[in-house]
């Protein structure tokens, strides 16, 4: 489990083919305190450290990863927000953040007012779905507000000058794609009420 909080921006070394998947080196600062086994949010994706020495770590990516995630667009010198596994008695600062991406989102408007930046997301419609105004969301990682739902399916966010300095969303683009993960409490309360829903409906009683 994470919380959302970026720890540092981790720099990836290099990015090697495997069968079925690739091999990524990323340099972090924290990389000589990890052991293999231990997870890592590489951009907000729950990842397993298959070795690490002082200064980096490598993780295995896996065929579901590349394809639900922005790592299969990853190169050297790509800056990724990185956040070790939350600990049992540290504060949650953010919120809950399983590691489990849902999907990519593309980033459709970048503006700023003032010191804050105000970012507009288009996402899948199921993802979507689960969202609510003023509920938690996670974009490459960071522990975020939604600011403001838009109809089909845009997420507004706000990000202030700490957030904006020390993650990489200060390197989005307007058509780049970023990776979201909604609230778990809200997928738990959608799919109870689709099952209620759907066991109350005329469909819903078979025999």
């Amino acid at each position: 489990m994470f919380t959302g909080i970026v720890e540092e921006q981790g720099l990836v070394a290099s990015v090697r083919d495997t069968e079925g998947g690739r091999r990524l080196e990323v340099g972090a600062t924290f990389a000589g305190g990890l052991v293999p086994g231990q997870s890592v949010a590489v951009d907000g994706a729950c990842l397993t450290v298959r070795a690490c020495e002082a200064g980096s770590f490598a993780v295995d990516l896996g065929a579901s990863t590349l394809q639900r995630t922005i790592a299969s667009g990853y190169a050297r010198g790509t800056f990724v927000n990185l956040e070790r596994a939350a600990r049992i008695g540290d504060r949650l600062d953010g919120h809950i953040v399983q590691g489990h991406v849902d999907a990519q989102a593309r980033l459709d408007q970048l503006r700023r007012r003032g010191n804050t930046r105000f970012l507009v997301f288009r996402l899948p419609a199921d993802t979507f779905a689960d969202m609510v105004p003023r509920g938690s969301v996670a974009f490459n990682g960071v522990s975020l507000t939604v600011n403001r739902l838009e109809e089909p399916a845009f997420c507004e966010v706000a990000v202030i000058p700490h957030t904006w300095e020390h993650t990489n969303l200060s390197a989005l683009h307007p058509g780049d794609a970023a990776n979201v993960e909604t609230d778990v409490v809200g997928k738990y309360v959608r799919r109870m009420v689709e099952a209620r829903n759907s066991a109350l409906s005329p469909a819903g009683h078979g025999v």
